[in-house]
């Protein structure tokens, strides 16, 4: 039987599934009976249990409540980016779903189901669990289940039998992996697919994970088409500039330069506020059809930029200095990174050695990109990449060693050399 880590299978292709089964039963009612299981959870499943306990899930609940209105479900469809990923989610995953006596199901990131279609059979076992288009499929609703724990971990899942935590799942498996936007690291949903649970096999997990892929490299294309298409409108604009500008799209990725060395992204533009560009110093964005016009402002031309951390503020930020001092508000996670980068220097750290750093392993490689993603949403052009570095000529204050205490613990400290 497979061992109780974090490993995405539920299984070995070795895996005597009526046995297996069986234990994860006795596993299941020891658990809620108080008792220590005599068979070890992995720890994905142990971490969602606790979650679901505390979330007050009945191990024996059936009623749901009641799905979206069918109305409801389309506007959702509509407006959901996977929507344009659709044929290619559908080629990768639904002849095989229907092969395999499978259901391809995808929900939005808040666990909303968006589309399920598949093997007919298994849609109609779908139906009388209330897995429907419109229902709520995380954990604080339907317990323990592959698409509610990847959401919830940020992380691809696989699940079978009894480690589903309502009794009524237990006859199925579900293996699920999380999209992500490719621009901004955000999660747009997950991509999964279950079936009977004698259909579990390892190898489901690099089929959804694959196609799950091909569907972001789908997004990253039709990204690449509309910054083509603002390029087409930042080329008259940027050659009636008389000093540096940039066109960027809504999320700070640049379409076009003058007067600047290559960038591909900055922060993101808000209207009407001021933000501070790398190279440019303070600007107020202007619109351009699909974009916005980042240029000097009047009272501040281009100036040296600085970067350090503010642990002691009240929500802890990182502060970029130039002709004025920029707060950005970070997270835990964020403020690590930047920690990392900092005293990593111009060589930089790759996905793996960041991921080292911050999980003790090198398999959280898609977590990190999208964090790198979103934190540079906030900083834009102050961050480089591939490796990843803080961007030539800003000046950085690194964080002091108590700093680094702080933020890392005792194991951390000095934070060079990483591995």
């Amino acid at each position: 039987m497979p061992h109780a880590d974090d490993g995405v299978c539920a299984v070995t292709r070795s895996t005597d599934l009526r046995q297996h089964a069986r234990l994860l039963h006795q596993a299941h009612d020891a658990r809620l009976s108080g008792s220590r299981p005599t068979t070890p959870l992995r720890r994905v499943v142990s971490r969602s249990w606790d979650r679901v306990l505390s979330y007050g899930v009945a191990p024996d609940g059936r009623s749901l409540d009641d799905p979206a209105a069918p109305e409801i479900v389309e506007q959702r469809r509509a407006a959901s980016p996977i929507s344009g990923v659709l044929p290619q989610l559908r080629a990768s995953l639904t002849a095989v779903a229907e092969d395999a006596e499978h259901i391809m199901v995808i929900t939005a990131a808040d666990g909303f189901v968006l589309w399920r279609e598949g093997a007919v059979r298994v849609g109609r076992l779908a139906d009388s669990l209330g897995f429907l288009p419109g229902a709520d499929w995380t954990e604080a609703s339907v317990g323990t289940n592959a698409i509610g724990t990847a959401l919830a971990e940020h992380a691809s899942v696989q699940l079978f039998s009894a480690e589903h935590f309502v009794r009524a799942q237990h006859p199925w498996t579900c293996t699920a992996s999380p999209i992500h936007d490719p621009r901004t690291g955000e999660m747009l949903g997950v991509v999964d697919l279950s079936g009977p649970a004698p259909t579990v096999h390892p190898t489901t997990v690099a089929l959804v994970h694959t196609a799950v892929r091909l569907a972001e490299t789908g997004l990253w294309a039709a990204h690449e088409t509309r910054l083509e298409s603002l390029r087409a409108v930042a080329a008259p604009v940027l050659a009636r500039q008389t000093g540096p500008a940039l066109v960027v799209d809504d999320h700070g990725w640049v379409a076009a330069a003058t007067g600047l060395a290559p960038r591909d992204r900055v922060g993101v533009p808000q209207a009407g506020e001021a933000m501070l560009v790398h190279g440019l110093g303070a600007c107020l964005p202007d619109r351009v059809p699909g974009g916005w016009l980042l240029r000097p402002s009047d009272a501040a031309g281009p100036s040296r930029t600085r970067l350090r951390l503010d642990l002691d503020a009240d929500p802890p930020a990182a502060l970029v200095e130039g002709h004025e001092v920029w707060r950005h508000t970070l997270g835990r996670r964020h403020l690590q990174i930047v920690a990392l980068l900092m005293a990593a220097g111009s060589a930089g750290l790759d996905a793996a050695a960041i991921s080292r750093a911050l999980y003790d392993d090198a398999d959280h490689l898609v977590t990190v990109r999208a964090e790198l993603s979103r934190l540079r949403r906030v900083l834009g052009g102050l961050l480089a990449a591939r490796p990843y570095r803080i961007a030539p000529g800003v000046e950085v204050v690194p964080p002091s060693p108590e700093d680094t205490v702080r933020l890392f613990g005792a194991r951390a400290t000095p934070l060079q050399p990483w591995p």
